[in-house]
C-alpha cells in the first residue's frame, strides 16, 4: 500500500492530503517531520497517517500543552 497524510483544520475540516504518497511510514514520518511547519503556515492542525485506506494514527501540529 501507499502511505499518506490526511490534512484537517482545526475545525475538522478536510484541507486536503499529501501531494506525495511513501512507500514506507518511515518515509512519510520523515516527511511530515521536514514540512509541519509549512503545514501550520498553511492553517494545517491536525494530520492522519494513512496505509491506503487504513488509519495508522492522528496527531496534532501544535505544541503539547
Amino acid at each position: 500500500m501507499a502511505w499518506s497524510w490526511r490534512l484537517e483544520k482545526a475545525d475538522g475540516e478536510a484541507a486536503g492530503v499529501s501531494e506525495e504518497t511513501f512507500s514506507t511510514q518511515a518515509d512519510a514520518e520523515s516527511w511530515l517531520g521536514e514540512n509541519w511547519r509549512g503545514l501550520r503556515m498553511e492553517k494545517v492542525d491536525k494530520v492522519t497517517l494513512l496505509d491506503g485506506d487504513s488509519v495508522i494514527y492522528k496527531m496534532s501540529l501544535h505544541d503539547p500543552e
